[in-house]
């Protein structure tokens, strides 16, 4: 028998699996299409002050060995959220809200409310999206901003509170320290990739906003990499993010020190993905003789 448990922010997940922001809606969509008993968590889509209405369509392109979103943060606004989504959420697992905003007193006022709300076990701080104009990337890019914003969210709660990074940026390992300074108790590593496509069709970008945010696994090895630098810098767990389709691709996550993992484009294609994961996973373990994820956390560092 292998227990799959992992500890995360004061926080026992029953798997390292987290559902990630964007692509499960806000936790209702799949009810009764996904067996939520397969994650530890799911992170609700993005949260903003006010309603968005995102990105001109096209919104997502399937490139094949991945995918291009640009959905920009689409979302029914913190008012409708608390008042018609929060209270229908029961799931399994535990529940994160993810919240977004322009400013650090955006992300501050978010948090006073959602960091008190109820079935919300933690917070996801995304300060990374590559799809919006402003806030986003534009902030989770330098690292005394990032430790800003989640200074003020850490000032209005005493949730897990957990940093959302982005990939492709000079400093990662900057920005991941400042967003400990600032409160941090977790890390994702990272957000999706700024990439565009092209439709020979029309012969126009495949997007209606030109550009998006490529996931998939494509993106997992360069993905892996920052996982492995980040870990080295900070003493948080960090939450994998990046291409993860089979047991193996989150057994190489796991093994450069990652303590749980996010999906999500997969789940697009394949609503039981997670169980088939967490098998992968399970049957390795017994192979080598581990009845526990923490025999396995970090060990290829350990052998490096």
């Amino acid at each position: 028998m292998t227990n799959l448990e992992v500890q995360l922010a004061g926080l026992t997940l029953q798997t390292p699996i987290v559902g990630a922001s964007g692509t499960f809606g806000y936790g209702l969509e799949y009810d009764g299409l996904v067996d939520y008993r397969s994650y530890g968590a799911v992170v609700a889509k993005t949260v903003t002050l006010e309603p968005r209405s995102g990105n001109p369509p096209p919104r997502i392109a399937d490139l094949g060995h991945g995918m291009l979103n640009a959905i920009g943060l689409e979302n029914v606004g913190l008012e409708a959220f608390l008042g018609d989504k929060l209270p229908k959420v029961t799931l399994p697992c535990h529940f994160f809200a993810s919240i977004g905003g322009e400013t650090a007193d955006e992300y501050r006022r978010l948090a006073a409310v959602l960091g008190r709300a109820p079935r919300v076990a933690a917070l996801e701080a995304n300060v990374s999206c590559p799809n919006v104009a402003r806030g986003g990337l534009a902030l989770g890019g330098d690292p005394r901003i990032t430790r800003d914003v989640v200074r003020a969210i850490r000032a209005e709660t005493s949730l897990p509170l957990i940093a959302k990074l982005p990939p492709l940026i000079t400093g990662l390992g900057d920005v991941a320290e400042a967003a400990c300074e600032g409160g941090a108790d977790a890390l994702v590593v990272a957000n999706t990739y700024p990439a565009m496509a092209m439709d020979l069709a029309r012969e126009r970008p495949a997007l209606g906003s030109t550009s998006g945010g490529m996931s998939g696994r494509a993106i997992r090895p360069i993905s892996l990499l920052l996982v492995w630098q980040v870990v080295e810098k900070v003493k948080v767990p960090v939450i994998a993010s990046g291409g993860i389709e089979r047991g193996e691709d989150a057994l190489e996550y796991l093994l450069a020190g990652a303590t749980a993992f996010e999906i999500g484009s997969v789940i697009l294609r394949d609503l039981s993905a997670a169980a088939k994961i967490l098998a992968g996973i399970s049957v390795f373990m017994q192979s080598k003789g581990y009845t526990k994820i923490e025999d396995l956390r970090g060990r290829a560092r350990r052998q490096a």
